[in-house]
């Protein structure tokens, strides 16, 4: 028997090592909405937490006494097996709880950290002990009715991808679900949580019964400089209900520390990148499609300068970017660029209210009537996007 986890790889060879840690009762296809977008800079190592997926329950102690340390050091396997002396990481749930084990008990080794849907300790312990003689005992079909209200809405119960993760949940073995409870039960780093120096996003669904956006608040106001982003009608595995602004908001986070590019023929590509991951591939393509003898200078000048350039730079995020964008295109009445960017300011994670928010905004500062003209597009887009929406 292998001592190593079951894992999937995926992405550039040379990409930025990224681990991603799943949540309990999950496989790794747990993160299948967001590896399109992470494999496009990071060679991404997903794996299983031992009795789930191809995972065996045999890689921690099954008799009551795993603890968190016992994953993290499944974690570091995996990245020395790959020869990673560093790496980002994100998880979901106990996926997060490993991360922050890794922040704080090995600092060298993480490089960026995304927390999801977790907590510094997962409530108290009896509860969890409970849980986990209860899945000794019955099984995993002794939870999957309770999951649904928790994972997701029921509305989205019902969907593939939902019905695809009670699936995971059913087959996950008994002994290994429940030495994850052991872990949680035991599980508490709110005294640590300030020596975690990396760039750290902490993500919370706003409906998550498990890990309530107070435990979010708690770890983000707890780490130096961290982004909290709250994401509205998102329960627990907010990442799968609410991709569309979760994914880019990780995506950004997550993003490796580019080298400054020293040519006009790297600041275009790396323009290039950055223009098609905010303003998405099918503008981009029509964009350079639509190229004259006349414009191609004009082209080559927004690529390399503005997105290879200023949008490429680190002290400000993606997220804040957009808001300074909106709010430069009201004050100045250019709505078509507007509208364009209110679609971007959605790709790079700022939810409906928070554009809501921006724009009510530029009312005190750049005139009601400016305002007004700026909502009746933003509202027109929205709609347009509500339309076409699957």
């Amino acid at each position: 028997m292998t001592d190593l986890p079951h894992l999937r790889l995926d992405g550039p060879q040379d990409g930025a090592p990224l681990v991603l840690g799943p949540s309990v009762g999950t496989s790794l296809t747990v993160w299948d909405p967001q590896i399109a977008a992470l494999t496009r800079t990071h060679r991404v190592l997903r794996w299983d937490l031992p009795g789930h997926g191809g995972s065996s329950s045999g890689l921690i102690p099954l008799d009551g006494s795993a603890r968190i340390t016992d994953l993290a050091a499944l974690v570091l396997r995996l990245a020395d097996a790959q020869g990673w002396k560093s790496f980002s990481y994100a998880g979901i749930s106990i996926g997060g709880a490993i991360g922050l084990e890794l922040a704080t008990a090995h600092p060298g080794r993480v490089e960026r950290l995304a927390v999801v849907c977790s907590s510094a300790r997962f409530g108290e312990p009896t509860a969890w002990r409970d849980r986990a003689a209860l899945v000794r005992a019955e099984g995993t079909e002794a939870v999957v009715e309770s999951r649904p209200g928790t994972w997701f809405s029921s509305a989205f119960a019902d969907t593939t991808a939902g019905r695809a993760l009670i699936e995971d949940l059913r087959t996950t073995d008994r002994a290994g679900y429940a030495a994850c409870c052991d872990v949680l039960a035991a599980f508490d780093v709110r005294d640590a949580l300030h020596t975690i120096r990396v760039p750290t996003l902490v993500v919370a669904g706003r409906e998550d019964p498990a890990t309530p956006p107070a435990h979010a608040r708690e770890i983000a106001d707890a780490i130096p400089g961290s982004t909290l982003l709250e994401v509205a009608g998102a329960a627990h595995l907010a990442g799968v209900e609410r991709s569309a602004t979760v994914t880019p908001a990780l995506a950004a986070h997550l993003a490796p520390e580019p080298m400054a590019p020293t040519t006009d023929e790297a600041r275009h590509t790396a323009g290039m990148v950055v223009r098609r991951a905010v303003l998405g591939d099918a503008h981009v393509d029509r964009a350079v499609a639509g190229t004259t003898a006349f414009t191609a200078r004009f082209q080559d000048f927004i690529t390399r300068y503005a997105w290879g350039e200023i949008w490429t730079g680190r002290a400000l995020d993606r997220r804040t970017r957009s808001c300074i964008t909106l709010t430069a295109l009201v004050a100045h009445g250019h709505g078509a660029e507007l509208a364009m960017h209110i679609k971007a300011a959605l790709t790079n994670g700022l939810t409906r209210e928070e554009i809501g928010e921006v724009l009510l905004q530029t009312a005190v500062y750049c005139g009601v009537p400016t305002a007004n003209s700026a909502f009746a597009v933003a509202q027109r887009v929205l709609a347009e996007l509500d339309e076409t929406a699957p």
